[in-house]
C-alpha cells in the first residue's frame, strides 16, 4: 500500500489542484486564496478570490481561469486583476464547484446543486461549458453533484466524478464542445468520487473524502491501487517533472465551518504510471 508524505500543511481546504508551469497550483478555498507550491514546499500566494475559489484551469494563451463558488462566477486573472468571463447563476442552482479546461480553452464547470454543508437533500444539476469570449450554455444534465472532471488524451471523451452517484461518468466531446453518449464509466460502492486525475494507462486516481484514501480504479470500477491519508482527500492531480508524482489535497473537514483548525495538507506519493490527458 502506497503511503504519502506531507509537502506542506497549515491550510483550511484546499483543493482544485492543477501541475502548471513546475508547480502544482491549487486552491486554499476557505481561505479564499489560489496558491502555487514548488516540490520544495516553497508557496506563492496568487491571487485573492472573495466568493472562495475551487477549479482551476488555463487558457491557451497562459492567463489563469478560476472558478469563484458563492457568486457562481467563471474569473480570468489578467495582468490588472480578476476579470469576470461568465455569470453562471442562470444555470448552477447552488455553488459553482469544479471544473475542467480543454486545450481550446473552453471550461467545464459543475456546481452543488445544492446546500450540502446545510444538509440539504440532495438534487439533480447541470455541467456548463463556458466558451473563452464568455458564452455558455448547459451540456450535461441530470448529474448528482459533479465533481472532478477529467479529459482524455485525445480530447474525445469526457470523464467526471457524481459524488452523489455514486460513479464516474463517460461522455463523448463533440468538436463544438458539446457532450453525448452518456454512459457509466465506473460504479463506486461505498466511496464518494471527488477530485480525479487520469493516467497514461486508462486509469483514473480518485479521491474519496469517506473513505480515507484515494483509490485508482480501471473502467468497469476495479480498485487496482490505494493510497491511505490520516484526514479525509479531496482532490488528487498527477505531476512533477515526469508526472508521476500524485499530489493529494487532504483536510479533517470539508465544512468551512469546521476548517479555521488549518488541517489541509498537500501530500504527495510516486506512482508507476504517469498522468496523462487534462487537467
Amino acid at each position: 500500500m502506497l503511503r504519502p508524505e506531507t509537502l506542506i500543511d497549515g491550510l483550511r481546504f484546499p483543493e482544485g489542484p492543477r501541475w502548471h508551469d513546475g508547480r502544482l497550483w491549487f486552491s486554499d478555498m476557505h481561505s479564499q486564496q489560489v496558491l502555487a507550491v514548488d516540490l520544495d514546499g516553497k508557496v506563492e500566494t496568487i491571487v485573492e478570490v472573495p466568493q472562495d475559489p475551487s477549479g482551476l484551469g488555463w487558457l491557451p494563451d497562459g492567463r489563469l481561469l478560476v472558478v469563484s463558488m458563492r457568486d457562481r462566477k467563471l474569473m480570468r486573472l489578467d495582468p490588472q486583476g480578476l476579470v469576470e468571463v461568465a455569470d453562471l447563476t442562470e444555470y448552477a442552482p447552488f455553488h459553482c464547484n469544479d471544473m475542467v479546461v480543454d486545450g481550446l480553452g473552453r471550461a467545464y464547470v459543475g456546481n452543488f446543486g445544492f446546500d450540502l454543508h446545510q444538509g440539504q437533500s440532495p438534487v439533480e444539476t447541470n455541467l456548463v461549458l463556458v466558451e473563452p469570449d464568455g458564452a455558455s450554455r448547459v451540456v450535461a444534465d441530470n448529474l448528482r453533484f459533479p465533481n472532478g472532471t477529467v479529459i482524455t488524451p485525445d480530447g474525445r471523451t469526457l470523464i467526471v466524478g457524481e459524488s452523489f452517484g455514486p460513479c464516474l461518468t463517460a461522455f463523448d466531446v463533440a468538436e463544438d464542445g458539446s457532450l453525448s453518449g452518456r454512459r457509466e464509466w465506473a460504479r463506486m460502492e461505498r466511496a464518494v468520487p471527488d477530485g480525479i486525475c487520469l493516467d497514461a494507462e486508462d486509469g483514473i486516481w480518485v479521491a474519496s473524502p469517506v473513505s480515507g484514501a484515494v483509490l485508482r480504479l480501471v473502467e468497469g470500477g476495479e480498485v487496482t491501487d490505494r493510497v491511505e491519508v490520516e484526514h479525509q482527500a479531496f482532490a488528487c492531480m498527477l505531476g512533477g517533472p515526469e508526472r508521476r508524482t500524485l499530489f493529494l489535497c487532504t483536510a479533517a473537514d470539508s465544512d468551512p465551518q469546521k476548517t479555521h483548525t488549518r488541517t489541509g495538507r498537500i501530500e504527495h506519493v510516486e506512482v508507476p504510471i504517469p498522468g496523462a490527458g487534462l487537467p
